[in-house]
């Protein structure tokens, strides 16, 4: 149960009081926000309606745009409506909304980068095999594990906050609700509940982050027995996951490893894993990957042509 608390809603900084600094923001954002969505509803709906991305890696690709789609919902609208008003309100139960879906989609995302490498160890160390141990039950089953560990690290944050009594101050030097900020704000003694934050959500992005690395030195490692050709294309798609995985956990392991505090640094930390990720991955993932170029050009040359058709 939740403990009495006299604070209903909460405060939010964010990044600048000074009107101009917020409009350039607010724009920034805004089309920030935009091209994320259109890039990685793009991805999703290419790899869908496309046969010939059937593989499983491309299968994790759609899954992974789909959590930054919603990962980036979660935060973006709410960081760029706040840059609009003088007063950025949030109640108490949208923060707690906000701080459940973002470390949902967050934890859900790291354990997916985890499989997607997997997937690639076996696609480029047993590619015979790949298909058979990559099966659809397999890339299903995976799938649900990684969102059941998003949602058990959630749960685990959005409980803590919950069942902390708030009674003012009510101000977070933040854009968003996150535990750590909200855990400076509680009416009582976070030591403790603070270790165990750390130990769900920092160590955690520390130890997936450090299999990650000796997961793709071992992949890199195989390719010595590739050809030159084979070689530059798994290179290619392992320096996309590399980058991907590196945008994302080293602002993790940063923010969430230490114990509880907050720097003015971490908001712009944050950006990384919280906007900046987001938005790069349609990119990389596209523009180094000519299978996914040639099926979202036939896409669009098929929506253009019913469009022509239905005029």
């Amino acid at each position: 149960m939740r403990q009495n608390n006299s604070i209903t809603e909460f405060v939010l900084l964010g990044f600048s009081q000074d009107p101009d600094v917020q409009n350039a923001l607010f724009v920034m954002f805004l089309l920030t926000y935009i091209v994320t969505m259109v890039g990685n509803l793009l991805i999703v709906v290419t790899i869908t309606a496309s046969p010939s991305l059937g593989s499983p890696m491309y299968f994790f690709l759609a899954c992974l745009s789909f959590i930054d789609a919603v990962y980036s919902t979660t935060i973006s609208p709410v960081l760029i409506v706040d840059l609009l008003c003088d007063i950025k309100t949030i109640s108490f139960s949208a923060c707690v909304g906000q701080l459940f879906i973002g470390h949902l989609c967050g934890g859900a995302e790291i354990f997916l980068l985890v499989v997607m490498a997997y997937d690639r160890y076996v696609a480029i160390c047993k590619p015979l095999h790949y298909l058979t141990i990559m099966n659809r039950q397999v890339c299903i089953l995976v799938l649900v594990l990684a969102v059941t560990g998003g949602f058990v690290h959630s749960v685990f944050q959005t409980v803590v906050v919950y069942t902390l009594p708030f009674c003012g101050p009510n101000v977070i030097d933040h854009f968003y609700c996150d535990v750590y900020p909200l855990l400076e704000l509680a009416c009582t003694d976070t030591y403790f509940i603070g270790l165990a934050v750390v130990f769900n959500g920092g160590a955690m992005c520390m130890v997936i982050f450090t299999l990650l690395l000796i997961s793709y030195g071992v992949i890199l490692n195989s390719l010595k027995t590739y050809s030159q050709e084979g070689r530059g294309k798994a290179l290619s798609t392992c320096s996309s996951h590399i980058t991907v995985v590196v945008l994302f956990f080293v602002p993790c392991i940063f923010i969430y490893v230490r114990p509880v505090s907050n720097f003015s640094i971490d908001k712009f930390m944050t950006i990384f894993f919280t906007v900046i990720a987001p938005i790069l991955n349609p990119f990389i993932y596209t523009l180094k990957n000519s299978e996914m170029r040639n099926a979202i050009e036939k896409l669009l040359c098929k929506i253009y042509l019913l469009g022509i058709s239905n005029v």
